[in-house]
């Protein structure tokens, strides 16, 4: 009996390691913001062109994620470009967090395909797709392979809707984040029928920029519950927004 509990303890501690060394993911959709294909209130036109990632809102202009991970996010180092596979990605970018085993793919959309982003972003949520991408002999898991993934861009599901066959009992259950305007409203019930767990997503109009996915990011790493990521995220947003803490903590909500 004792020589049971004995193993049992030992492969409890195995396992508990196993799971506290393993490289985690993230992967990031970003539906470039368009002026011409996507129904926004229009922006100025070098950051609203949906064909152009180097200078556009949500990728290369100053909050954008690019330009934010790449030169202002302390805690993340660029690692490279990654070569896509497909014409409508338009750039990939892999980086690494400093302290942390911990990788994130980011892609940028050609804002025209802003459906088919969203619709990637839906069947990651569900385990499919799984991305395998090499680095330093380290395989890496994205797309439905990721632990955490997130959708930055406008609330293409304002205007289209998805028709997306979903696994129902998927392998595992995905951690999401969803910054874009109402997308508790607009996905809920593709995240539901997903069954993916939403740690962050939005009640109102928004601005979708880097700084609230890297505070967010920040406090999951930490293994922070969706509590917790709500509230960094409300905090972070009304210190670049200015917008009120109250107005924040309003805007940013978790669970269903």
């Amino acid at each position: 009996m004792k020589n049971k509990l004995y193993i049992s303890i030992l492969l409890i501690i195995f396992f508990a390691l196993k799971s506290f060394g393993q490289t985690r993911t993230i992967h990031v959709y970003v539906a470039l913001c368009d002026n011409k294909f996507q129904g926004i209130v229009p922006v100025p036109e070098k950051i609203g062109n949906g064909q152009d990632p180097e200078n556009n809102l949500y990728w290369g202009a100053g909050y954008g994620v690019k330009t934010f991970f790449k030169k202002k996010a302390k805690d993340w180092k660029f690692i490279k470009n990654v070569a896509s596979d497909t014409s409508y990605v338009l750039d990939r970018l892999l980086f690494k967090h400093v302290t942390e085993d911990i990788y994130m793919l980011a892609e940028a959309y050609d804002g025209e395909y802003i459906q088919t982003c969203t619709e990637d972003f839906l069947k990651a949520s569900n385990g499919q797709n799984s991305i395998t991408l090499k680095h330093n002999e380290t395989s890496l898991f994205f797309g439905g392979g990721s632990n955490l993934i997130s959708y930055v861009g406008h609330d293409g599901l304002m205007d289209f809707d998805v028709d997306i066959s979903y696994n129902s009992n998927p392998k595992g259950k995905r951690d999401i984040m969803i910054l874009a305007c109402y997308s508790k409203n607009f996905f809920m019930s593709e995240i539901q029928d997903a069954k993916a767990n939403p740690l962050l997503w939005t009640t109102h109009l928004m601005a979708p920029e880097a700084y609230t996915l890297d505070s967010a990011i920040t406090v999951w790493i930490m293994n922070g519950t969706g509590d917790d990521i709500e509230e960094h995220a409300a905090r972070t947003y009304h210190k670049y927004q200015n917008c009120g803490i109250r107005g924040a903590r309003n805007l940013f909500t978790t669970g269903f």
